[in-house]
């Protein structure tokens, strides 16, 4: 599978994703819009752009095509190295055309400008949901509902004396069950409200004494956010390789930990872990920049 494709997936489920020494693709939500031009109606959607200045490996792209491919990280880094060479040189000469997510090219300064295209929706909660035409409704579009009136011809038959009067008396009767019925439901919903009164003194009035209260305790808790991201120094085949590694962190000031094993059997060691993905994002920069370039950021969710 291309780095292309790797890339449209975690668009769906994420709002930026970094092609490491190349750039950022970055999605913004647009609400539903109509065009009053052309009379298009729009659903929800993820508008992308392109961010030339986000080049640092943020470990995302890469532990996804690890995860589907099954190979190393360095493997992982490898084949994005090859997609990355592959977009600069073109773009010296040509456009780079990325099916269903747009168009990369260079304008008069070498700078690369990103012109999105349109046929993907890559809001999750927009799926099944496509563009369509408004169209007006007619005079022709209008239902003609037809009233009835009875003709001048027509003659209205006499309703029986004796039916009028059996009608009024059936009335009446209802009428006064309905009453002493309702008079009944309103006497007994009064005795259970006073019911209900009486009882609620009782326990206002009454008072509980306990002659030995328990003693009260006040516990300090320490509310600590969940560190998702985590700066990591290298995953080791040997557990105790992994230990060492931790003491030699700890001991040049780094509050370095062993994250656990992988799934392809590593035991993982980080530099340190955070709460904030932007400290940890920073702290990924300094150590780049000062131990390691292979240092690469993990998000544990």
């Amino acid at each position: 599978m291309v780095v292309e494709n790797y890339i449209k997936d975690l668009l769906y489920r994420y709002d930026c994703v970094i092609v490491p020494n190349f750039g950022g693709f970055i999605t913004n939500r647009i609400g539903a819009k109509l065009e009053v031009k052309t009379q298009n109606f729009y659903p929800p959607s993820k508008q992308i752009s392109f961010n030339s200045h986000l080049k640092i490996n943020d470990g995302l792209l890469a532990n996804y095509i690890v995860a589907n491919e099954y190979i190393s990280f360095n493997d992982a880094l490898k084949k994005i190295n090859l997609t990355v060479n592959k977009w600069s040189k073109q773009l010296e000469t040509e456009t780079v055309n990325i099916e269903g997510l747009g168009v990369l090219r260079h304008n008069e300064n070498k700078k690369i400008i990103f012109e999105p295209q349109q046929e993907i929706n890559y809001l999750s909660e927009s799926f099944g949901l496509a563009n369509y035409k408004v169209t007006k409704l007619t005079k022709k579009d209008e239902k003609v509902i037809p009233i009835y009136s009875p003709q001048k011809s027509e003659t209205r038959k006499a309703v029986p004396a004796f039916i009028k009067y059996a009608a009024s008396a059936a009335i009446l009767l209802t009428v006064g069950f309905a009453g002493y019925n309702g008079y009944n439901n309103y006497q007994q919903k009064q005795a259970l409200a006073n019911q209900e009164k009486a009882l609620e003194t009782k326990i206002q009035s009454a008072t509980f004494v306990i002659s030995n209260p328990l003693p009260t305790l006040t516990l300090n808790v320490n509310k600590e956010k969940v560190k998702l991201f985590h700066v990591i120094a290298g995953a080791f085949q040997f557990p105790e390789n992994a230990e060492k590694k931790v003491k030699q962190l700890k001991k040049k000031g780094y509050k370095a930990s062993i994250l656990g094993v992988n799934k392809w059997g590593l035991t993982e060691v980080a530099f340190a872990s955070f709460s904030d993905k932007n400290k940890a994002i920073n702290e990924l920069y300094k150590i780049q920049d000062t131990v390691t370039k292979d240092a690469w950021l993990l998000v544990k969710k």
